[in-house]
């Protein structure tokens, strides 16, 4: 049964390859799904075999998550990540490409609400300005926006605060062109922190816009 799973796994991986190596003649879209098929299948295939399920299924079924993990990392995604850098230079904002080919947008609480408030600072005005620009004629684009808070304050004011947040930054983007249906929002009210709430410059840190921008693959 070992040495049966080692074939499947071994074959898994050998298909992989080929799907990878098909892709010199495809689109840039048609790549991302086809690498992001490839690795999933041979992922599913490995874990099939680790397991001790059937292989075939693994492999399927990695297939399937890896086609859908698979955004685009276009031209255009890298021309908006250079624009961006530029439009907020010393502003510290951080934009970032994230290891699964989303475009990240760090907006900290200094240029964006203040505390307790839901409403667009004008700073933050300059940050999104430029992006909802960079999004026109590009009707594959999603967005996720995400608000976070401090620890400071109870769940029941930080969450829907989080959320309304993410909110204001979807209505700002929708009036300035940017297809609702295309955005999604969410709030982590202080759940997902990324320095210590025990001093204040964590505090500030952690009382944040995340925008992720993301090209899925076709």
């Amino acid at each position: 049964m070992k040495s049966f799973h080692l074939r499947a796994t071994a074959a898994a991986l050998a298909a992989a390859a080929l799907l990878l190596a098909g892709c010199e003649n495809m689109s840039e879209r048609q790549k991302g799904t086809a690498t992001g098929a490839g690795v999933g299948a041979a992922a599913g295939a490995v874990l099939s075999s680790i397991t001790g399920g059937k292989a075939g299924t693994g492999a399927v079924v990695g297939g399937a998550i890896g086609a859908v993990a698979g955004n685009v990392w276009s031209k255009r995604q890298e021309e908006r990540r250079i624009a961006m850098e530029q439009a907020t230079r010393g502003t510290g904002v951080d934009v970032t490409r994230t290891a699964d080919n989303q475009l990240k947008v760090n907006i900290p609480s200094d240029i964006s609400f203040d505390t307790g408030s839901a409403a667009i600072k004008p700073p933050m005005r300059g940050v999104l300005d430029p992006f909802a620009n960079s999004l026109k004629g590009d009707p594959n684009a999603r967005i996720s926006i995400i608000g976070h808070t401090d620890s400071t304050g109870t769940a029941a004011i930080n969450d829907p605060l989080s959320v309304r947040r993410a909110q204001s930054v979807r209505d700002y983007l929708a009036d300035r062109g940017v297809p609702p249906t295309s955005i999604e929002v969410a709030g982590r009210g202080d759940r997902q922190p990324i320095a210590d709430n025990s001093a204040e410059a964590g505090r500030a840190k952690n009382r944040r816009v995340e925008i992720y921008l993301r090209e899925p693959g076709a």
